[in-house]
């Protein structure tokens, strides 16, 4: 396994991290499982391992934390707060007050006196960067944690917050967690050129595109939009939806590549990913050993210019033929309060 540098921080990471986000009642309930998971991603030269407090509701930070006791110095451990963890007000978001509460308590289930990189899950409109820098910013300089970064911020969030921490004197984002994938390549056109404009380490997640790439969904073969991924979101599944056709186009042709390669299709997705300059490490989320296995025999895998440029053909650099779960949407598009003028002042004349 590589190590690159993550952003400005001289932390070494490796180039694939473990995700955790299937460890737990969402994906696998076995604890054990998972240890052993973990444990054989850290034997195959694994450092960084990825979680979050809302991870089947803290059940994944847990299981982390056992998994690395008498291992926890050779891990660079990353979590996540902003999804709510609980009911009523002020149980989530980029508050203050939320923030120091988050951060206890998965210092508690991660069973550790620090995280290494502790990220702000989603933007929060209702909170000023600055506040959320603030807190951030004393956490680094108590110790708490050792350095903080964001995931899912588009670009123009990004560079808010740069300027915020330069012009307050604030620690500043070092990190960004987008999706990538070769179905996802939007952020090429916008978040990674930010990235690297502000030197930030960037660990992406969805290498799959939530299974696309996994080779389970192919082009003329039925789909049981029952079950898994699909089950959640069956429009982004469903072949007779017309919107869908290109992305099974491009999975059939991708196959096609990966096969002239002597390859599977999840290894050249994954290779595709870390190929990227502004990529550091790409975030594999494995729900079982065989998973793990599977992506991990991809490591090694080199991707010459005419691969890459035939990935190009397929798919545009800077296209999302897939949408990723999960991306925030600014309120001037969720709320159309913000799009509308009132209705007496709509007319030109």
């Amino acid at each position: 396994m590589r190590y690159r540098v993550l952003g400005g921080t001289g932390i070494e990471v490796s180039v694939h991290a473990l995700g955790t986000m299937m460890f737990g009642a969402v994906g696998n309930p076995d604890h054990d499982d998972c240890v052993r998971i973990i444990h054989a991603a850290l034997d195959r030269g694994i450092n960084l391992v990825d979680t979050a407090d809302m991870y089947s509701a803290g059940e994944s930070e847990r299981i982390v934390g056992r998994a690395l006791r008498g291992r926890r110095d050779d891990v660079v451990l990353a979590t996540k707060v902003h999804f709510p963890m609980g009911e009523g007000p002020n149980r989530g978001g980029n508050s203050r007050r939320w923030i120091l509460r988050a951060v206890h308590d998965s210092l508690r289930r991660l069973g550790t006196d620090w995280i290494d990189l502790y990220q702000v899950h989603r933007p929060d409109h209702t909170t000023d960067v600055e506040e959320t820098l603030g807190v951030l910013s004393d956490l680094v300089r108590a110790g708490t944690i050792r350095a903080f970064g964001c995931s899912t911020f588009p670009a123009e969030e990004i560079v808010e917050a740069h300027h915020v921490a330069e012009r307050r004197a604030l620690g500043r984002f070092r990190t960004e967690q987008p999706p990538y994938s070769i179905l996802a390549r939007g952020i090429e056109a916008d978040v990674l050129p930010v990235c690297q404009r502000y030197g930030m380490g960037v660990l992406v997640w969805s290498p799959l595109a939530s299974g696309f790439l996994s080779g389970r969904y192919r082009q003329g073969r039925p789909v049981d939009l029952t079950a898994g991924r699909p089950a959640l979101t069956p429009a982004r599944f469903d072949p007779a939806l017309p919107g869908n056709g290109a992305k099974y186009r491009a999975v059939e042709q991708l196959v096609e590549l990966a096969a002239d390669l002597g390859r599977t299709l999840p290894e050249l997705a994954v290779a595709f990913t870390v190929a990227h300059p502004g990529v550091t490490s790409t975030i594999i989320g494995p729900r079982t050993m065989d998973q793990l296995d599977g992506l991990l025999a991809g490591a090694t895998l080199t991707l010459d210019d005419a691969t890459l440029d035939r990935i190009d053909e397929i798919v545009p650099p800077g296209t999302n033929l897939y949408a990723p779960d999960g991306v925030w949407r600014p309120p001037a598009l969720t709320d159309p309060a913000r799009r509308r003028r009132p209705t007496a002042d709509r007319a030109a004349a």
